[in-house]
């Protein structure tokens, strides 16, 4: 296995760069293989065109005829690309994405064949159910499924396949996927925020949340990752010793990016133009070997779709550069891992930032208005917040002091601070005409246009304002951005439900004026949820002190944090926001749960298998030329022999200790796992993670000091330095 290490190693330095062809403007070559606007107009007949441009801005339904129309340009467009098959293209609850492929290909007697694809095969498909994870709500003998067009969001090319982006549903109509919640999510914010829009501008018909998502990833060279069975089975490595340079230097972050990198990148950009997907920052990480890139802010169904079908780019432009893309929040110890930040904001239909201050204090007040709700919003749900981000893979990096902590807060910064500092010190009733002038013009009239730069950002909050966006920064890089868009967006389209309301009453029954309606609940919920501001390092001990006192959960592991989903608190929510039903909410968390104990069981058994498979026989095979080196010194030194031979003595000594220990530790552990896998659900998810987790630190640990201790040639697993800076 050493000589498999060694020829990975020689492969990976011997590679050449693949030339891209930049030519073209990225602009010519954008959305190119997309069934768009533009490319709708083309095809598309009037009467089709309005119908689809209806069902995207107002969500009419599409009738058959216009399908049949629709279907028809859609197979021509796509067979003059050289398209051969379509597929149904959907995100069933595994967190990645599924498409089956079917040709257009038909047979019509006499020999004789034709392309064929009408209404019915691009509105409605009926693929297999039976498998896809669904948390009890179909029996695995009750296979039938139906995914179903979602025009909001376009037809793209991939190869030779037309895509079509599509929900998810059981035949009972529940949702198994995770777009049909989020498109529920934003018609809950539209209809909501569009109402309390009105209090500022009767002309506000729509409001439609935006995402603009950071994806962070590690490249590590094909061969080399293919050495480590850990990579290649858990995404990420079980053991390996730091290497003595990291990114303590800092010299990685920002810098020039390795050729071989800026030709994938490259290659990338290229597709993800022609898909329609808008990127435009690409930048080196802080730790070394990891990137990151980010699109131009987008609708959020549609930069959902598109961060999904970028995962899978992805990896398959990688494979062309002989690359392997880590999505793993911590694939390495030692160094950072990766997040996706997704920053998120409202707007509406008359072009307004909701969340951007404007130039007079009326258009102040309406950003103050939904800046002060959201944050309610997220002290009122910290814990579904908290929830949403979850995963095995990201509670190795929440809290890690390089990412956001398990502690949800919300930074806003020190000027906004002072503003709702003012707010809450307003006369709570009616306003005099000297009151209302001194708000309007010295408190809320003095919030600048542009509030990027007021003040430093802070890298710790996991959910931080800056200047006229949220950015939910604890978001794991390997996340499906459905899941937390779907909540942020069902907590604020609540929270803006019942502020409606309590102004409207405050209005009717005290006689208010609408400001001083909006004022009066304003200061209010300034009061009720300032606790979950906080403006200081999240790193800190402190913080979690301090978190604990103001009644801030600190949710650090899976099993504990998604206790939330099934509250009766959150089932209530979704209920009234009609965005999942309790048998849709509790089948997600049986499912998470599941899928928690799942990884933490692989993990096991690759940690394992890896230890005594590699770690041992290496250990005991260069213990072994210890044990000669020390018989050929006794016979030349005789009497003295000890004391020539000390060191190796100790040396073999440690070696034993060191076996030992990832011996027992791993028998320790492999029964602790069978006595989880007798348990179920929320029971099974909290022994992997409270007697089985632990003992991998453990293991890792006498591993990681073998592997520092054992002669180079022999070590069968491709080193963390070999990795991390083969470029």
């Amino acid at each position: 296995m050493a000589v498999l290490r060694f020829h990975a190693l020689k492969e990976a330095l011997n590679r050449k760069p693949v030339e891209v062809d930049e030519s073209i403007k990225r602009s010519e070559l954008f959305g190119e293989n997309v069934f768009n606007e533009s490319t709708m107009r083309q095809y598309l007949t009037k009467e089709a065109y309005q119908g689809v441009m209806s069902a995207i801005q107002d969500g009419t339904k599409i009738d058959r005829k216009i399908a049949d129309q629709v279907a028809s340009s859609m197979k021509d467009w796509a067979l003059s690309k050289g398209v051969t098959h379509y597929t149904h293209w959907f995100q069933p609850l595994t967190g990645g994405t599924a498409e089956k492929h079917d040709a257009f290909f038909e047979t019509i007697g006499n020999g004789l064949a034709v392309e064929k694809f009408g209404g019915s095969e691009l509105v409605q498909q009926e693929p297999d159910a039976s498998s896809f994870p669904n948390g009890g709500i179909r029996n695995t003998f009750e296979a039938r499924g139906y995914t179903a067009w979602d025009p909001t969001s376009p037809a793209f090319i991939f190869g030779t396949t037309l895509s079509i982006p599509t929900i998810f549903v059981a035949y009972t109509g529940e949702a198994l996927d995770n777009k049909t919640p989020l498109l529920r999510a934003l018609q809950a914010i539209d209809k909501s925020a569009t109402a309390v829009c009105k209090y500022f501008d009767k002309n506000v018909k729509k409001v439609t949340a935006s995402l603009g998502w950071e994806q962070e990833y590690f490249l590590i060279d094909k061969a080399l990752a293919a050495s480590r069975p850990d990579i290649i089975l858990t995404g990420r490595t079980l053991l390996g010793h730091s290497p003595a340079k990291g990114q303590q230097l800092d010299d990685h972050y920002f810098g020039s990016i390795p050729t071989r990198a800026l030709n994938y990148m490259r290659d990338l950009e290229t597709e993800c133009m022609l898909l329609g997907i808008p990127v435009k920052t690409r930048h080196n990480e802080v730790a070394p070997n990891q990137f990151e890139l980010a699109p131009i802010y987008e609708e959020s169904n549609l930069a959902v779709d598109h961060n999904s079908l970028l995962m899978d780019v992805m990896g398959k432009v990688a494979s062309r550069h002989n690359f392997k893309v880590l999505f793993h929040e911590k694939p390495f110890a030692g160094v950072n891992g990766s997040g996706k930040h997704n920053n998120w904001s409202l707007s509406t239909d008359t072009g307004i930032n909701l969340l951007g201050p404007g130039k007079t204090p009326m258009s102040n007040l309406q950003f103050l208005t939904f800046f002060i709700n959201t944050i309610k919003a997220v002290y009122d749900n910290e814990e579904l917040l908290r929830a949403t981000i979850a995963s095995a893979s990201n509670d190795h990096r929440l809290g890690a002091n390089e990412a956001p902590p398990a502690i949800i807060s919300v930074f806003i910064g020190e000027q906004l601070t002072k503003v709702l500092q003012e707010l809450e010190g307003v006369t709570n009733g009616k306003l005099s005409p000297e009151e209302k002038t001194d708000l309007k013009l010295n408190v809320v009239g003095k919030i600048p246009d542009v509030l990027l730069d007021n003040t430093d950002r802070n890298r710790t909050s996991p959910f931080a304002f800056t200047g006229n966006k949220f950015e939910f920064r604890a978001v794991g890089s390997t996340a499906n951005c459905a899941i937390p868009m779907t909540v942020l967006n069902t907590i604020v389209a609540k929270q803006l439900k019942d502020f409606k309301i309590e102004v409207d009453a405050l209005i009717k029954k005290k006689d208010l004026k609408k400001d001083e309606a909006i004022f009066n609940v304003l200061r209010e919920y300034i009061k009720s949820s300032k606790k979950v501001l906080f403006e200081g390092n999240g790193y800190g001990a402190e913080w979690e002190k301090e978190a604990k006192k103001r009644g801030l959960s600190n949710n650090k592991t899976t099993p504990e944090a998604l206790k939330a989903q099934i509250s009766k608190k959150t089932l209530a929510l979704y209920e009234e926001m009609e965005v999942m039903s309790k048998v849709e909410v509790e089948a997600r968390h049986e499912i998470e749960l599941e899928e928690y104990t799942m990884h933490i069981q692989i993990e096991g058994r690759v940690l394992g298998d890896i230890a005594r498979n590699h770690v041992i026989p290496t250990a005991v095979k260069y213990q072994n030329m210890l044990i000669e080196n020390v018989k050929g010194l006794k016979e030349i030194f005789e009497q003295d022999y000890k004391k020539e031979a000390g060191e190796q003595i100790k040396l073999i000594r440690e070696i034993s200790e060191h076996i030992s220990e990832i011996n027992s530790k791993i028998n320790a552990m492999i029964e602790e796992r069978k006595k989880a896998n007798k348990l179920e659900g929320q029971k099974a998810a909290d022994a992997y993670c409270n007697k089985v987790k632990p003992y991998f630190d453990d293991i890792r640990y006498h591993c990681d000091k073998l592997e520092i201790m054992i002669d180079d040639e022999l070590w069968t697993l491709t080193k963390y330095r070999e990795m991390l800076f083969t470029r």
